[in-house]
């Protein structure tokens, strides 16, 4: 059952959708029947929600504040329904998780395939985005928690849980280099370096080694995809520098090996577990918190 009236759904649809035919074909009802329910709360409100355009409707700005009102009001509804849910003592709810790209594998997914089969009503949303996405979620209350690096680049959030993570070299456990137990950068002049692009956090930290080391990289392959990355230092494609979080996985199954920098002043990234100051979290969404901390501990030993 939902509490919000015909009026808000069918406003709803119809931003959404961005017209009233398109919105009538969702709801499966007449688009004068939506459009006489706009019409009715624009007289009882006294100020136009929309500019009827040619080629479609656009929202006033007076259409704009209640659209964010409604969607705030069905955030709030969710929790409420999940406290519901918790007075009846019923393991379940829904918890809407933002993860940067690193994370999709490792021990931190390996946490959230635990989580749903302990819980099995547990409703988990995953949502793989940048650090600075995910913060900017957290604030306005799209996401619950957030796993993100370097959260002091993201103003406004409370961190409940973090570790620091080191950039080292990836390369071949085939690597002439692999047997080493620490590497200099002068040590990696000559190789083929997979850089990694600049939508990925890691990247002004390698910058900045290479510019303090003064190595000019020429042979290089620039990505911004970590996954690729990790294909290509596997193939023997080149090596990359990386936090060990990135590529932890193949380390453990030793298709990678993982060698931290001599010396190395640059500082660590931070993984970080955060959520709005201001959010009231669900009982499910403490319970993913409280694990995903254990986890976050787990990494920091490795």
């Amino acid at each position: 059952m939902s509490p919000f009236s015909r009026f808000a759904l069918y406003y709803l649809a119809v931003v959404r959708s961005g017209s009233l035919r398109k919105a009538a074909e969702r709801l499966h009802i007449s688009a004068s029947a939506i459009n006489r329910q706009i019409l009715q709360a624009e007289a009882s409100f006294g100020t136009p929600l929309f500019e009827r355009l040619a080629d479609g409707l656009r929202m006033t700005t007076a259409g704009e504040l209640l659209y964010a009102d409604l969607l705030r009001w069905q955030r709030e509804f969710e929790v409420t329904k999940q406290r519901f849910d918790e007075i009846q003592g019923l393991q379940r709810g829904k918890v809407k998780i933002g993860l940067v790209q690193a994370l999709n594998q490792g021990e931190i997914a390996d946490c959230l395939a635990r989580l749903v089969e302990q819980y099995p009503s547990l409703t988990l949303e995953i949502v793989i985005e940048s650090s600075k996405a995910i913060g900017e979620q957290l604030r306005t209350a799209n996401l619950d928690v957030g796993l993100l690096l370097d959260p002091g680049e993201v103003s406004g959030l409370e961190v409940r849980s973090f570790c620091e993570l080191d950039v080292g070299v990836a390369l071949s456990p085939r690597h002439p280099l692999a047997a080493k137990k620490t590497l200099r950068l002068s040590e990696l002049h000559g190789q083929r370096h997979i850089l990694p692009g600049e939508n990925l956090v890691v990247h002004e930290r390698v910058i900045a080694l290479y510019q303090r080391a003064a190595l000019s990289v020429e042979n290089t392959i620039i990505c911004n995809d970590i996954a690729l990355i990790r294909h290509f230092v596997t193939k023997d494609s080149g090596i990359a520098l990386l936090c060990q979080l990135d590529v932890q996985r193949e380390i453990e199954e030793g298709s990678l090996v993982f060698i931290p920098l001599h010396n190395n002043r640059t500082l660590p990234l931070t993984l970080a577990l955060c959520v709005a100051p201001s959010r009231q979290l669900s009982r499910a969404a403490l319970r993913v918190i409280q694990q995903l901390s254990e986890s976050i501990e787990i990494i920091a030993t490795k």
